[in-house]
């Protein structure tokens, strides 16, 4: 569901917003004049991050290869997130990423759903049917309905909430 909250209400809005006056003790000057029925709408933003190759592989670095010139996107040895069992290539800053990981279980491709407010897009995503399979550190691995694997993650790509959904 989309609302017509300006932008300044919107962003800063989380789950500890509707817990009360106690939660809100480091609140941000445009919350605190915020009008006070946008305070009970709690709201999160996702949007679609990234394509996971998932590669079953002793040679990550050949999968890449082969990904690479299969997408017409080349390795990015430089990227932060080239390293131990990933490899990022290159995309343009409006695409998704597409990271080539070595795993232990089969090869299989998945996407990654970014948000800025991981429990929220949880919870809306089990609501839809989805299960959660595995909470790690800093992402939750989740099956659809249908059998397909993904993760919700926190924001990964620049220009978040660009092109983003706002839920409620």
């Amino acid at each position: 569901m989309h609302l017509a909250t300006p932008p300044s209400v919107i962003c800063a809005l989380s789950r500890a917003w509707i817990d009360g006056p106690s939660a809100r003790a480091g609140a941000t000057p445009a919350l605190a004049s915020a009008p006070s029925h946008s305070r009970e709408i709690a709201m999160h933003r996702s949007r679609l991050c990234a394509l996971l190759i998932d590669c079953r592989t002793s040679d990550l670095d050949q999968a890449a290869r082969f990904w690479a010139e299969a997408l017409g996107r080349p390795v990015d040895p430089e990227h932060p997130g080239t390293r131990g069992n990933y490899r990022m290539l290159e995309t343009r800053a409006d695409e998704p990423i597409v990271q080539i990981q070595r795993v232990d279980h089969e090869s299989r491709a998945h996407i990654d759903i970014e948000t800025d407010d991981i429990p929220a897009e949880v919870a809306r995503l089990e609501k839809l049917g989805a299960k959660v399979v595995n909470r790690l550190e800093r992402w939750i691995v989740m099956q659809a309905p249908t059998g397909q694997r993904f993760c919700v993650v926190r924001v990964q790509r620049p220009g978040f909430p660009k092109n983003a959904n706002t839920w409620t």
